[in-house]
């Protein structure tokens, strides 16, 4: 079974290792062996070549692209589209489950893009924030990007990298549909920052007033929820493997530590989510 996936970025590569290695993916501009985007020709060969489709490029101005440019070709199979929970927006802290309204987001084009994949009947898995080797909490604090609020009821989900790849894996035979993979414990973006830290040895980031944040920043801070993942659990049989934060980062730590103290961290890579 060969998978294409249409934006080979941070969580893609997860699943594609997930799901075996044997892939074809594409980024904008071809690089490392990749198909470049806007090259057709080898695009509609590739898609001729594989069973499965996944799809992790985000909506533009004009938007779903991929349903712009290629949705003829991906008649009889399996498609799934890595999403936001950033679709339910703001439920002031309460819980949401794939039955809950999903046009409420900040980012209309995201909603659209959801709709539209569910309405071909994708697989859509709603991602909460995607953390793992490279992209955590721990990078952040050692890098002096990190930053405490105080904002303690302000919770949020988010989701391993490979729990991402897992849940995808699972849905190769499940019905479609729309999925949260998300873990079992929201948390305040402090109490990750200070766990980080702690982990790190070092002391927590100073708190700072949302005033002195950017604006994509604040935009983060104005929604707040918890997701549930009750569904993927029943339907797609799937377990998050680092059900809290806690675990997450310490798996995380221990796959870069020990480290010098004088070792920039991992750069971050770019995921389409």
């Amino acid at each position: 079974m060969t998978l294409f996936v249409f934006g080979l970025g941070y969580a893609a590569r997860a699943v594609v290792a997930a799901a075996g290695g044997v892939a074809i993916g594409t980024t904008r501009d071809g690089r490392g062996g990749t198909i470049c985007y806007d090259d057709a020709a080898a695009v509609r060969a590739g898609l001729a070549a594989s069973d499965r489709v996944l799809v992790s490029i985000p909506p533009d101005a004009d938007g779903d692209p991929v349903l712009r440019d290629y949705a003829d070709l991906l008649a009889d199979k399996w498609v799934g589209y890595l999403s936001s929970t950033g679709v339910y927006g703001d439920v002031g802290g309460a819980w949401v489950d794939e039955s809950a309204p999903a046009d409420r987001g900040r980012r209309p084009r995201r909603n659209a893009a959801d709709a539209a994949w569910l309405a071909r009947g994708a697989h859509v898995f709603r991602l909460p924030g995607i953390y793992g080797p490279g992209r955590s909490a721990l990078e952040r604090v050692a890098a002096g990007e990190a930053h405490r609020t105080g904002l303690v009821t302000q919770v949020f989900s988010r989701v391993h990298v490979d729990d991402i790849a897992s849940g995808v894996v699972a849905a190769f035979g499940a019905p479609a549909g729309a999925y949260n993979l998300s873990d079992d414990e929201p948390a305040s973006q402090d109490a990750v920052v200070e766990y980080a830290a702690r982990l790190l040895g070092v002391a927590p980031p100073p708190l700072v007033s949302l005033d002195q944040l950017s604006p994509m920043a604040r935009g983060f801070y104005a929604e707040n929820r918890r997701v549930a993942n009750g569904k993927a659990k029943r339907v797609l049989g799937w377990r998050p493997r680092f059900p809290d934060y806690r675990l997450g980062l310490r798996a995380v730590s221990a796959m870069t530590s020990p480290a010098p103290a004088s070792t920039p961290p991992a750069a971050a890579s770019s995921d389409q989510r």
